[in-house]
Parts: structure tokens; C-alpha cells; sequence
């Protein structure tokens, strides 16, 4: 195994389907467009209607991405933080905005995310290298 320079930090968050569903029947387009990305948007589309399913993922990976970052001070606005699907299936974070200057504050220079969804809940971990 190679030896690398840095630190790894891991987040980790669970997100319950049905609170992502009851938010976007209570608020709509309004919370939907807070929190998520055109793109992500897109990705969780079947038959005209958003998937919770894959809502409450991209809002679990949201959450474990800031664990990793660490902030001391605001939160990141939710849509700097984009789970980004692949057209051949795997997702990645994109950070941009407040999200991409925490992670160079931090010296994060790689990420790698997994989520997934079952019975009513969605998970996600992220783990990053950071400099040492």
C-alpha cells in the first residue's frame, strides 16, 4: 500500500425520506430550490415529480460534506455543496462558494462520497484527504 502525506476526515449523516417528503410537500419549489442544485434537481426527477428518495441522500451527503469541513464560524449555504452524478452512475461532490473556500481553508484536496437509500432513510459518507 502507497503511504500518503495528510489527514483523512470522515462525515457521516442519515436523513430520514419521509421529513425530506413532508418538507417538500409544506414548502415546495421554495425549499427545493434552497437547499438543491439544478442539477441535482435533475437527477432525482421520475415521471414529472422529484424523488425523496434521492432528496433526502443528496441532503444527507450535504451534511456529512460540512462534518468534514469543520466550520468555525456559518455554515456553507446548502446549494455550494452539489452531489454531482455521473451519467455512468457514481456521485461526487462539487463544492463552490462558501463550501470551496472552507475546503481550502482546511486544505482539503480530495474528496470521495458514497450514498445510499433503503426502508426510509438515506445515508451518506464522505471522507476527504486534507494536507498534513
Amino acid at each position: 500500500m502507497d503511504r500518503f502525506e495528510g489527514t483523512l476526515r470522515v462525515g457521516v449523516d442519515l436523513a430520514s425520506v419521509g421529513e425530506v417528503e413532508q418538507a417538500v410537500d409544506r414548502f415546495g419549489d421554495q425549499y427545493v430550490r434552497r437547499v438543491y442544485t439544478g442539477h441535482e434537481i435533475d437527477s432525482c426527477a421520475v415521471g414529472g415529480s422529484v424523488a425523496p428518495e434521492g432528496l433526502a441522500a443528496r441532503f444527507a451527503a450535504k451534511e456529512a460534506a460540512i462534518k468534514v469541513l469543520r466550520p468555525d464560524h456559518a455554515r456553507p449555504d446548502y446549494r455550494s455543496i452539489e452531489v454531482h452524478r455521473h451519467p455512468e452512475g457514481w456521485c461526487e461532490l462539487k463544492l463552490s462558494g462558501t463550501a470551496a473556500e472552507m475546503a481550502r481553508e482546511a486544505g482539503v484536496h480530495q474528496m470521495a462520497l458514497s450514498i445510499t437509500h433503503e426502508a426510509g432513510m438515506a445515508a451518506a459518507v464522505v471522507v476527504a484527504i486534507c494536507d498534513g
